[in-house]
């Protein structure tokens, strides 16, 4: 029989400037709940520092359940220069040999979708980037699930989409590589970067493609109050988002 696959989406857990309150609280639910896995979205640290990294491999290697990560822009020195354009992702993909998992389950698949540039022509560096390369990979590994019926989820750290196509995008190729994913075959996107969440669904060449964006744990608030989303996947009941949001003191 088919199960429900249950997905903690958290993203912007920014080490360094981190909520300890809405950290603890989202460890205390996995430890509760047991998710299938955790997919997180990126900006895992504010500065990219080793001692943010570290205090990231902690936390994440306690929550002792699969899970996956992606890099957001924060998580590129800061400070560094050299090792930023040299080797930008290194200390990222330390922090992923540790605790990261490929998410592969027999209804749903999680592939990655990378977002983060070392530069770009504009200032600040904050925003997305979707180079033809990334997209690429992403495009083939959905290309590769086509025929397995699996339920599609591409995790990246920038929404790809502001609002309905053709609107003003901040995400650099975003509505191109929104378009390809949908042709792909991609059921979902998860990101963040906004600090606030979202769930929005557009329309591409007569093929829906979902939107869901998680909030932070951070002290870096917007809108809203820090926040993590729980995805349920069901192969005859679809896909449902809770927003959990921590409560106000």
């Amino acid at each position: 029989m088919a199960e429900t696959v249950t997905l903690f989406h958290v993203s912007d857990v920014h080490f360094g400037v981190e909520d300890h309150q809405a950290h603890h609280w989202f460890a205390d639910a996995v430890a509760q709940e047991r998710p299938n896995a955790v997919v997180c979205t990126g900006d895992v640290t504010q500065r990219a520092t080793k001692r943010q990294f570290a205090a990231a491999a902690k936390w994440f290697g306690g929550l002792n359940v699969p899970l996956t990560i992606e890099p957001g822009n924060h998580d590129m020195p800061y400070y560094n220069l050299f090792e930023r354009f040299r080797t930008p992702f290194r200390r990222f993909e330390r922090l992923r040999d540790a605790v990261d998992a490929e998410l592969e389950f027999a209804d749903l698949a999680v592939v990655p979708l990378r977002t983060t540039v070392r530069a770009q022509r504009r200032f600040p560096w904050s925003d997305g980037v979707v180079k033809k390369k990334a997209l690429a990979a992403t495009v083939a590994e959905l290309e590769r699930m086509a025929d397995d019926g699996r339920y599609k989820i591409v995790a990246c750290h920038h929404p790809l989409m502001a609002g309905p196509p053709g609107s003003p995008n901040p995400t650099i190729g975003g509505d191109q590589a929104f378009a390809a994913l949908a042709r792909a075959g991609a059921d979902v996107v998860l990101s963040g970067h906004v600090h606030d969440a979202f769930d929005l669904t557009f329309d591409v060449e007569g093929r829906a493609l979902r939107m869901i964006g998680a909030g932070t744990l951070s002290t870096r608030l917007r809108s809203s109050r820090p926040s993590y989303n729980v995805l349920r996947y069901h192969p005859q009941k679809g896909l449902t988002v809770e927003h959990r949001t921590l409560a106000g003191a």
